[in-house]
């Protein structure tokens, strides 16, 4: 099952696991804004050799079965170029911000790819009043 390939950590001890940040409780259909990283505490390095590839937001509302996707950020500037590793005019962190709008409490997952220590995912529940 993919599930047991997904690795979780305390995001404070642990640079790859992601770290969502919303408010705990929001109105419903009030919009609020999401934001999710990688390496909040420790630096993910983020490196041609060493990088999140991308971060996969889902939500799970309360009761329901299935999760819903709220979107797929893919981020491709590691430093690669032709004059070669690290040596590119561009690189990318780990962190997106997305404003969203909730009908019903449940729960944030993210997924993310790190390109050489697979998967990992962090959560953060939210309650609608």
């Amino acid at each position: 099952m993919i599930g047991e390939l997904i690795q979780t950590a305390d995001w404070k001890k642990e640079k790859h696991a992601p770290v969502i940040e919303c408010p705990d409780q929001v109105s419903a259909e009030q919009e609020f804004v999401v934001e999710v990283s990688i390496g909040k505490e420790i630096p993910h390095p983020n490196t041609t050799e060493h990088h999140i590839s991308w971060i996969d937001l889902f939500f799970h509302p309360e009761g329901d079965k299935f999760a819903y996707n709220v979107g797929r950020f893919e981020f491709g500037g590691h430093g690669e170029s032709v004059k070669g590793a690290n040596q590119g005019p561009v690189y990318t962190e780990p962190k997106l911000t997305i404003k969203v709008k909730l009908m019903q409490g449940g729960v944030f997952h993210a997924v993310s790819q790190c390109n050489i220590h697979g998967l990992w995912e962090g959560e953060k529940e939210v309650k609608v009043v």
